[in-house]
């Protein structure tokens, strides 16, 4: 049986990344004075949805697997 949830570990430690990655380019475009969002930040958010929803797909692959009893 495959054991997705070591991807899933990963693939949310790269989300956290990601939001790591943007809150930085926000909170340096406010410190230049700013006004609008960098325009990275839309590109980064749409990633890390993506990588969400694989993350998503993954645990119901894990929750659909046959449990190893045969009872």
């Amino acid at each position: 049986m495959a054991d997705y949830e070591h991807l899933v570990d990963r693939l949310e430690s790269v989300a956290a990344d990601l939001d790591e990655i943007a809150f930085d380019q926000l909170r340096e475009a406010v410190a230049d004075g700013e006004v609008s969002r960098p325009a990275s930040d839309k590109k980064l958010m749409q990633a890390r949805r993506a990588i969400e929803k694989a993350a998503v797909i993954l645990r119901q692959l894990d929750d659909d697997q046959p449990s190893d009893s045969w009872t």
